[in-house]
């Protein structure tokens, strides 16, 4: 009798043990049938993140609150990139401007472009640097406008689609949702601006990112530096800024969340104006921080901005 026990104690544990293993295993298949999608900045990652949901495995290579103009790469983004199945990045200057680093960085990982990787700002009504009309000399910034925010989304539900398939019905549907969102933000926007008086209306920044923003939203923009390089905040770049603020009605300045702020705190002291709010630009903020997607990043400049000049 003890030993019938005993074998049949024996085939149940060898039956749980292989259920475990299983399990164990489909998981790991689950995982590994996973999309690998690399995103070069948080901006792009989490407008990915809103589409794919969980059925990627996402990596984004700049960190929260970098500037993604100027970056190396670290051992792990190398790694992501080279086993990566799709890789999103914003183009039109950004990554690919100044030291190159995402050029280098899909050339040494035998990446195609577009073929591998594809710039999320394809379609966008591309706008230049002050004087400049030619290639290399875009201004990168095209998310600043929610309507080349919903570009972006739809480049990026494209691409999943194609390089998956299988669950395109599950990424159009996330993408219906999440672009009724931003378009309802970006039209409550336009509402707000409109109501504010034409000589109030002044967007004044560290870096001059706000191109897209001020043609979207019909307020023009006075900044310290054009785009973000080595030259940020020189004596005469503070001493030109300062110069037209006097002649100006304007009642507040902006400094953006992933640069030094010293030098907007020097032309406030110059010309008494008040920094009115940080506001975000290359970066979403830390999780569980306001500004913590890009949703929300836009949302804040929005208000924000408009509270500022309304004062």
């Amino acid at each position: 009798m003890k030993k019938i026990v005993l074998l049949v104690s024996t085939l149940v544990s060898l039956l749980v043990l292989g259920a475990c293993s299983s399990a164990d295993q489909n998981s790991s298949e689950n995982t590994q049938e996973k999309l690998k999608v690399v995103a070069t900045n948080s901006i792009i990652a989490d407008i990915t993140e809103n589409i794919a949901g969980d059925k990627i495995e996402l990596h984004s290579i700049v960190p929260v609150g970098r500037d993604p103009h100027e970056y190396d790469p670290l051992p792990e983004d190398v790694q992501k990139t080279t086993e990566a199945d799709l890789i999103l990045y914003n183009g039109i200057n950004l990554e690919t401007g100044g030291n190159a680093w995402f050029t280098k960085l899909v050339n040494n990982a035998g990446k195609e472009k577009n073929v591998d990787y594809f710039a999320v700002s394809d379609g966008v009504d591309v706008i230049y640097l002050e004087g400049e009309n030619e290639e290399g000399k875009e201004d990168p910034h095209a998310w600043l406008n929610l309507e080349n925010g919903i570009i972006y989304a739809q480049n990026i539900a494209k691409q999943l689609s194609v390089k998956d398939p299988e669950n395109k019905e599950y990424y159009e549907e996330n993408l219906e949702e999440y672009v009724a969102k931003l378009d309802a933000l970006d039209k409550e926007a336009k509402s707000k601006f409109d109501a504010i008086p034409d000589e109030k209306k002044m967007i004044v920044t560290s870096e001059g990112c706000f191109k897209y923003f001020s043609k979207a939203y019909n307020v023009p923009s006075a900044y310290i530096w054009e785009i973000n390089t080595e030259e940020e905040g020189t004596p005469d770049q503070i001493k030109n800024l300062v110069t037209m603020l006097r002649d100006s009605e304007v009642t507040s300045l902006f400094v953006e969340s992933s640069v030094d702020d010293r030098p907007m705190k020097t032309v406030s002291n110059d010309t008494g104006i008040p920094i009115f709010a940080k506001i975000f630009t290359d970066s979403i903020a830390e999780k569980g921080e306001d500004g913590d997607s890009y949703y929300a990043m836009m949302k804040w400049n929005l208000e924000k901005i408009s509270e500022g000049l309304s004062n």
